[in-house]
């Protein structure tokens, strides 16, 4: 009978065959297990001989010493699977081979280091990533003879820090045939030279003590790891070149997958990046803020989103989101969301409307993709706030005197369920009110309920408030910080998104509205009314940029429309002019033509105008501009 241990997927499979018991073989002291593992039997019989001199030897019987290299191999393997990143990989790999296997190791690797199935391109460089050496002065039990030749620094001395392999070259053969070698050869023994250098000659001791193992991935070679043994110690045996395959193996496709993930990572941080807005809006009569944190560092992506989306008539659409799942796919379909919501906003849906639209999208695109979302929208003018509920925890109100409130809010359906009608409902949002919309990460978790952590929530809000006094709301940023230090060790099951609402609002003083009928006299009126508006407002220095503007506005407007024409001013941080009518179609700023009656209009808004811009509504549109005050 025998044990059976596997090569790399090209070499043929290796027999360690058992030699009966009777049958003794001479062999140096040493011990073949990771210094952090039980020690073997073959390691307890050593100690139990005693012995005194380092040139002593024993006896032992070779099936114990053929079952010992296995055991080792299991625990060095273990070791080196515990490696989470690539360096770890690399220093469990050192670890579990000096001193037990090796007195020395080198781990070379590629440079730049290929991921997944993609082709290197230039020239195959590998370089140096590390080495380890066994202490000169060790006397743990079981350990092997002081060593005389290298020291650790001597090493990265001797070792090129970067080589070109040639094609053709005695090392690219060697990487060629990804089995471990012995190095005294002459063939091999060129290789080691290229790998080395000239003076490797009186650093690596002749014979059979140096396996030089290539490093092979999934798919071609990453690296490789130059085994050394010190000249006052046993020979590596043929058994060993079984060993250092399977710590090569090990080690090349943890490697390999570490790379792999470390792309994936990467491209799924940046897939969750560009899926969430990089700056809130500046809208009028609201401030926002917001945060996100990832479940882990290990995990950056998920389907958790959160935006806030400028509608006409400087209202403002809030919006959060949870899709189930934490991988690419869930981000992917977060993304698809997110881009309906904005399209769907832009259209200026009710809130219901928005989420069953995005429902039948969900079913569209699968019948396994299940998400929950909020859709909100904050009128600053009138002081409301319109709230429609996908299966998503309720928000929460914090009131300026303190009072934090969990919204009565119908929660419905998740998306993607299919079938259910949504309820919006439309509450009040006072002046100096904080709004909190957030995932379930926030307030969920192994440790607590959904509920249960609604509820501290809101013991959170209250406490904060309580420092800036019933007058004074606490500052935004600071705000969302302290929520999210109500998270505990061991509370971070899930992604988090949270967005935060200040309403400001706008007063009505601050607002003049008017309906002009769609007629030609109508632009003189708007001058007339703008006027007035600016005289009572202490604005008299726009007068003349506001008549110009809302004159050529409103000519475009009643030009078209067969229904009265709206106009609104605004004053906030700066001048706002809305003006709305029934035609649906945007206006296109274009270049006149000299011999060209008109078509400048909106140039001149262009010219003078801070901003300015045409939203389609469900029963027309509004074109704005503001002014700086």
């Amino acid at each position: 009978m025998g044990y059976r241990a596997s090569l790399p997927s090209d070499s043929a499979s290796v027999t360690i065959k058992m030699v009966p018991a009777q049958a003794q073989q001479v062999v140096t002291r040493q011990s073949l297990l990771p210094a952090d593992e039980e020690p073997s039997a073959f390691s307890r019989t050593t100690r139990d001989n005693q012995l005194t001199s380092p040139d002593a030897t024993f006896t032992v019987d070779a099936s114990r010493l053929s079952a010992d290299r296995l055991r080792y191999i299991g625990a060095a393997t273990r070791r080196i699977a515990r490696g989470l990143d690539l360096d770890e990989i690399v220093m469990g790999l050192c670890r579990a081979t000096v001193p037990t296997f090796s007195d020395a190791i080198l781990v070379y690797l590629r440079d730049p280091l290929p991921v997944g199935d993609e082709r290197p391109t230039g020239p195959l460089v590998l370089r140096l990533s590390r080495t380890d050496h066994r202490p000169a002065d060790s006397e743990a039990d079981g350990a092997f003879m002081p060593l005389v030749q290298l020291e650790p620094t001597e090493l990265d001395v001797v070792a090129t820090q970067l080589y070109e392999v040639r094609p053709g070259s005695a090392f690219a053969e060697v990487l060629r045939g990804v089995r471990p070698v012995f190095t005294n050869t002459p063939a091999t023994r060129a290789a080691l030279l290229e790998l080395l250098g000239k003076n490797v000659e009186c650093r690596v001791p002749p014979g059979q003590r140096a396996i030089l193992a290539p490093l092979r991935g999934r798919r071609r070679v990453i690296g490789t790891a130059l085994f050394l043994r010190d000249p006052e110690r046993r020979a590596f045996e043929d058994d060993d070149l079984l060993v250092a395959a399977q710590l090569a193996t090990h080690s090349a496709l943890g490697i390999d997958k570490t790379a792999l993930d470390g792309r994936q990572a990467l491209i799924a941080g940046e897939l969750q990046r560009r899926m969430l807005p990089e700056t809130l809006p500046r809208c009028t009569g609201v401030r926002l803020a917001s945060r996100y944190l990832p479940a882990a560092e290990t995990a950056r992506v998920g389907g958790d989103w959160y935006d806030a989306i400028p509608l006409p008539g400087s209202r403002v659409a809030l919006v959060v989101g949870d899709v189930m799942g934490h991988d690419m796919t869930s981000a992917a379909l977060m993304g698809q969301l997110r881009t309906t919501a904005q399209t769907l906003a832009g259209l200026d849906l009710p809130p219901h409307e928005v989420l069953h639209a995005l429902d039948e999208q969900a079913q569209r695109l699968g019948t396994d993709y299940i998400a929950t979302c909020l859709y909100a929208v904050y009128d600053p003018v009138s002081h409301h706030i319109t709230i429609a509920n996908a299966g998503h925890p309720p928000p929460v109100l914090l009131h300026l005197g303190g009072r934090a409130e969990v919204l009565r809010v119908p929660s419905g359906a998740p998306i993607g369920v299919g079938g259910v009608d949504f309820e919006a409902v439309s509450l009040d949002a006072p002046a100096g009110a904080t709004l909190l919309l957030y995932t379930d990460g926030l307030v969920e978790s192994r440790l607590r309920d959904v509920w249960t952590g609604i509820e501290q929530l809101r013991e959170k809000l209250t406490a904060v408030a309580q420092l800036t006094g019933p007058d004074h709301p606490p500052p935004l940023e600071a705000l969302c910080d302290e929520v999210l230090d109500m998270l505990g060790p061991g509370d971070r099951d899930d992604d988090i998104a949270l967005l935060a609402a200040r309403f400001d609002g706008i007063a009505p003083r601050d607002v003049a509205y008017w309906f002009l009928e769609p007629e030609e006299t109508a632009p003189g009126r708007a001058r007339r009314l703008a006027r007035g508006v600016l005289a009572r407002w202490g604005m008299e220095e726009l007068t003349d940029s506001l008549e110009l503007l809302v004159s050529e506005v409103v000519t475009n407007a009643v030009r078209y429309a067969s229904r009265p024409v709206t106009l609104r001013l605004l004053r906030t941080d700066v001048l706002r002019c809305e003006v709305g009518d029934d035609v649906p179609q945007l206006p296109r700023l274009r270049q006149a033509r000299a011999t060209d009656e008109g078509g400048r209009g909106l140039y001149l808004v262009n010219r003078l105008a801070r901003r300015w811009g045409a939203t389609r509504l469900s029963t027309g549109k509004v074109v704005w501009f503001e002014l700086d005050r």
